[in-house]
C-alpha cells in the first residue's frame, strides 16, 4: 500500500499530497507546502482546531470540513458534517466517523466530534480523530488507517491495537503521540504489534517526547 503522497507534520496533523492537497487537523503549520484544496478538522480542542493555521493554509476556492461547533471559528467555504453523514468536494468523497470517548470525558460522543474517511486519488484514507476503540470502527473501510495510540486523552498502544483488527485496513500508521502525550517508543510498539501491516512515519516536526 502506498503511502508516499502522505506528509505528517506532527500529533495529529496530515497532508496528503497528491492530486489534491487535503490537511487533516493542521495545527501551527505555514503554507510552505502548498495552500490547502480541502482542510478537515475533526473537533475543537486547540492542538486539533487552529483557526490562525486554517487561515494561512485557505485559498479562495478552499472547502473547511468541520463537526458543528467548530464552524463559527473559520471564514470562507466552511460545511458541517455530522457522524454517518457524506459530503463530496469535486472528485473527493467524504465520509464522516463517530470519534469519542468511552469510559473518560474529553471527547464525548455527545458532541458529535469526527474522524473521517477520504477517497481520493484511488486511495482512502481514515483519519480517526480523537477517539477511543468504539464499535463504529467495525463499520470502517479503507486502505490507510491513522490511528491515535498516545493514550491519556485517546487509545492507547494497546487499545489501538485491538482497534485496528475491527477495521477493514492494508495499513495502520500510529499518530497522536510524542508532542503532548505518548512518546516515540508507542509508534513503535503499535508498529511491532502488527508487523508488515503497519508503517511510522517520521514528522516533519521534531518529537517533543522520547
Amino acid at each position: 500500500m502506498t503511502y508516499e503522497k502522505l506528509i505528517w507534520f506532527k500529533h495529529a496533523s496530515f497532508l496528503w499530497n497528491g492530486s489534491q492537497k487535503i490537511y487533516f487537523d493542521p495545527w501551527e503549520l505555514d503554507d510552505s507546502r502548498g495552500k490547502a484544496d480541502l482542510i478537515l478538522v475533526s473537533h475543537d480542542h486547540y492542538d486539533h482546531c487552529d483557526p490562525e493555521t486554517v487561515a494561512r493554509l485557505q485559498k479562495e476556492n478552499t472547502v473547511v470540513i468541520t463537526p458543528e461547533d467548530c464552524a463559527k471559528k473559520f471564514q470562507g467555504n466552511v460545511q458541517t458534517l455530522l457522524p454517518g453523514e457524506k459530503t463530496k468536494i469535486g472528485m473527493i468523497e467524504v465520509e464522516a466517523i463517530w470519534a469519542y470517548n468511552i469510559g473518560k470525558d474529553f471527547h464525548l460522543k455527545e458532541n458529535n466530534w469526527l474522524g473521517y474517511v477520504v477517497s481520493i486519488d484511488g486511495v482512502k484514507l481514515y483519519h480517526a480523530g480523537d477517539t477511543d476503540h468504539i464499535p463504529e470502527m467495525k463499520d470502517v473501510k479503507t486502505d490507510i488507517a491513522l490511528l491515535p495510540v498516545g493514550g491519556i486523552y485517546t487509545m492507547n498502544v494497546e487499545e489501538a491495537v485491538a482497534a485496528i483488527k475491527d477495521i477493514d485496513f492494508r495499513l495502520a500508521i500510529p499518530m497522536h503521540y510524542g508532542y503532548i502525550v505518548g512518546s516515540q517508543k508507542d509508534g513503535r510498539e503499535f508498529a511491532d504489534a502488527l508487523g508488515k501491516k503497519a508503517e511510522v512515519l517520521i514528522p516533519l516536526v521534531p518529537f517533543e517526547k522520547e
